[in-house]
């Protein structure tokens, strides 16, 4: 199966991102491959991808499913990758701001590697507070393995993320020995028993506006601005959805600006205002700044 491209994209620079940390589980990198495990209508599919000068390259590897299946995971990777933005528009405005110029420059077709399981891009925010990111990647490793679904095949295990139902049993005694914090422990389960008693879903947040479905999300413990707007910028593709507390933000502005010391939040906002409609884009550029 093939996928072209989109006008401005970058499979090398999706791929740089997909290999931040060797403890990811839910994809693996080999020879610039990606190869990944989904459950789609009860059936468990192994893919992998590669690319061309035009194409992503698909290719079914534990069997060759239905045609319905296929366009499942069509939609996926075009969800995952973000071929569906017209990233001109955004292209245009950054060409002439002081900030991201340099940036779509360097790093031109870089694009949100998203998250389109809004269940795993809640816990995976909320397991990455206040901790560096490796260390968040080696919870997740941790989580995913004990309490995912594990799958043998040619040679290696391939996991997919633990269901809600599941998770919504958890507690301190399952988690803290991963080393969760308690904080982590308490609000991972109440992300659980949220999207297990249908509470929250993706569906539901879908017909809502963007700051309805923020609304939505922090009702749940645990989920704050930064994690609402994270989840709502790679699951949702909001394009004004941008964690403004963001210290990776703070840190790629003083530094872009050789500032002393990081911007206040007025500041941060002030400059954000030049990307309106685009700020989860000129988050992800500043980001990849640093």
């Amino acid at each position: 199966m093939r996928i072209p491209f989109p006008e401005i994209f970058s499979y090398d620079l999706c791929l740089s991102y997909l290999k931040r940390s060797p403890r990811e589980v839910l994809h693996r990198i080999e020879n610039e491959r990606v190869i990944k495990a989904l459950s789609l209508e009860g059936k468990l599919v192994i893919f992998q991808i590669t690319s061309d000068d035009k194409y992503l390259l698909i290719e079914f590897l534990n069997a060759k499913p239905s045609i319905k299946i296929q366009k499942m995971v069509e939609a996926y990777i075009r969800e995952w990758f973000d071929m569906e933005t017209d990233l001109r528009p955004f292209y245009t405005l950054a060409r002439k701001d002081e900030l991201l110029k340099d940036l779509v420059k360097k790093f031109h077709g870089y694009r949100i590697i998203g998250q389109p399981d809004l269940f795993e891009s809640l816990v995976w925010a909320v397991l990455g507070q206040q901790i560096n990111l490796q260390f968040a990647y080696t919870l997740k490793q941790r989580f995913v393995q004990q309490f995912g679904e594990r799958f043998a095949f040619g040679g290696s295990d391939h996991f997919l993320f633990p269901v809600p139902k599941l998770v919504a049993t958890l507690g301190d005694d399952d988690l803290l020995p991963l080393q969760f914090s308690r904080q982590k422990s308490k609000y991972v389960k109440l992300i659980g028993e949220a999207f297990a008693s249908h509470t929250v879903s993706k569906e539901k947040l879908s017909e809502l506006s963007f700051e309805d479905a923020k609304t939505e999300l922090m009702k749940i413990k645990g989920i704050g601005n930064w994690t609402a707007n994270y989840a709502l910028m790679k699951t949702f593709r909001y394009p004004n959805a941008f964690p403004l507390e963001d210290a990776g933000i703070h840190n790629a502005i003083r530094k872009l600006k050789g500032m002393k010391k990081k911007p206040s939040l007025t500041q941060v906002k002030r400059i954000f205002k030049n990307y309106k409609g685009w700020e989860a884009y000129a988050t992800l550029y500043l980001w990849k700044s640093l």
